[in-house]
């Protein structure tokens, strides 16, 4: 037994069980130490590529006049980075200890707050996605209302609608995962506490917190995909009904971003969570988690800033104030 593998001894109706008081990660300990150091130093350089990326956008959305206020869309898009940075946070510091330190421990209480922030913020973003669409759909299919449908009033209800969303998954989830018995083995097949791999490791009945657990994934990533869906459908049923060429690139343009994103988010998630057990590997569901826990926030800042001209040309003005013309080489 090593010294993360700690039971205590617990008295219960069918006889003496042990308890376990810390999990083991087995991350990607079965690969060979060099192939984890150059997945520590490629994982390194995404997440400080995605904070830098991430925290760009956030505040050139922030301090350039021009995006901060007056556009719903970058509103919300601040709103998003600050989900993905807290998404990142989450999962990706544990997962770069266990690979370059070999820090595979970590507590029951540790263990339980990962998977409760993991949670919040994946329900969270879902349900941001989803209202973000719902701007680009009033935006294009009812242009001439959209300053007031989503006022400054209504765009902080639904950010913060989006934002408490992710509270009752989170408490409803990790609460009952972490109330069943966890008599050993403790390790957790997987480089961070998501519940398949953990609940796995209970010596008890789940099928209840199973059907409770389908539940809250149709309503909070199929439910609100499916809105993203209906609202695309609206959006480019419009677009198509356009008269010029030009209106459509335009209108196809100020959605592009925001669709692509969805559809890198929802592919893996959906992948995921939604493939039958026996149908997938560990291996293969930790390069799924790997996709949208690191590789997706990654990406979205560069989808944002190089698919999104107002964002470009905001990124060049705030340049420009802070180095100055002849230091800008950004173009």
């Amino acid at each position: 037994m090593t010294t993360a593998e700690i039971f205590f001894p617990v008295s219960m109706a069918g006889g003496n069980w042990t308890r376990v008081s810390e999990f083991i990660l087995m991350s990607f300990s079965s690969l060979p130490t060099e192939i984890q150091l150059l997945l520590f130093l490629t994982f390194l350089f995404i997440c400080l590529v995605t904070l830098i990326g991430i925290g760009l956008i956030f505040l050139v959305t922030l301090v350039d006049p021009m995006l901060h206020s007056p556009i719903p869309m970058y509103f919300f898009l601040r709103n998003l980075s600050f989900l993905e940075i807290g998404f990142n946070l989450v999962i990706v510091p544990k997962m770069l200890g266990t690979l370059i330190i070999q820090d595979t421990t970590i507590s029951f209480l540790g263990c339980a707050t990962q998977m409760y922030f993991f949670f919040f913020f994946g329900a969270a973003e879902c349900c941001l996605l989803a209202t973000m669409a719902y701007d680009r759909y009033v935006a294009i299919c009812d242009p001439l209302r959209y300053p007031v449908i989503m006022g400054h009033r209504a765009c902080a209800q639904l950010a913060a609608a989006s934002w408490f969303s992710g509270f009752p998954v989170a408490t409803v989830q990790t609460t009952w995962i972490f109330s069943f018995p966890f008599c050993g083995p403790n390790r957790v097949n997987h480089f961070f506490c998501d519940s398949p791999p953990v609940i796995a490791l209970v010596c008890a009945d789940t099928s209840l917190f199973e059907l409770e657990a389908l539940t809250a994934t149709v309503l909070f990533i199929l439910f609100p995909f499916l809105l993203i869906l209906g609202s695309y459908v609206c959006i480019l049923s419009t677009i198509f009904r356009m008269p010029s060429a030009e209106g459509k690139r335009k209108a196809f343009s100020t959605c592009s971003s925001h669709l692509l994103v969805v559809s890198l988010f929802y592919s893996t998630a959906i992948l995921t969570y939604f493939r039958p057990r026996s149908s997938s590997s560990p291996e293969s569901k930790k390069l799924l988690s790997l996709s949208y826990t690191v590789v997706t926030p990654m990406l979205n800042p560069i989808i944002y800033s190089l698919r999104n001209s107002e964002v470009k040309t905001a990124l060049r003005r705030v340049m420009h104030r802070t180095l100055g013309p002849q230091k800008l080489w950004l173009t």
